[in-house]
């Protein structure tokens, strides 16, 4: 006979490195020193950029801007963040994760389409 499974899942324990210190995002994302696999490093570039997209699109659409020059702005921004965080922050080397080419197209149309959606949401919303 089988034993009935029980709903309870085992609670998960903090990875830890061999230095004793927890395996979290934020704490390697602040450790310059720390290694990072492609697949973390996208994503944490992905997740920036669809911050920035959020708080930019709340913010141009709040404050009522017009024109191409602000989406010009936005693009520079978001392009020179992910560029600073990757090539001047955690200090990798972009060849080994395809690229500049490849790391700065990570999440781009992704945080660009969330960028003109919270825009054009919150302009007309707040100023019409």
């Amino acid at each position: 006979m089988k034993k009935p499974r029980s709903n309870k899942a085992p609670a998960k324990q903090a990875q830890q490195q061999p230095n004793g210190t927890s395996d979290s995002k934020l704490a390697k994302f602040l450790d310059p020193n720390s290694s990072w696999d492609k697949d973390k490093l996208l994503d944490t570039l992905y997740w920036i950029r669809q911050a920035i997209g959020l708080f930019c699109g709340l913010l141009w659409g709040a404050i009522p801007l017009v024109g191409a020059i602000w989406i010009v702005l936005f693009v520079a921004i978001s392009t020179g963040t992910v560029y600073w965080v990757y090539s001047q922050r955690l200090n990798i080397d972009e060849e080994e994760f395809g690229g500049h080419g490849a790391i700065l197209q990570e999440g781009f149309f992704a945080s660009f389409t969330l960028f003109l959606l919270c825009w054009i949401l919150v302009y007309s919303l707040v100023h019409f």
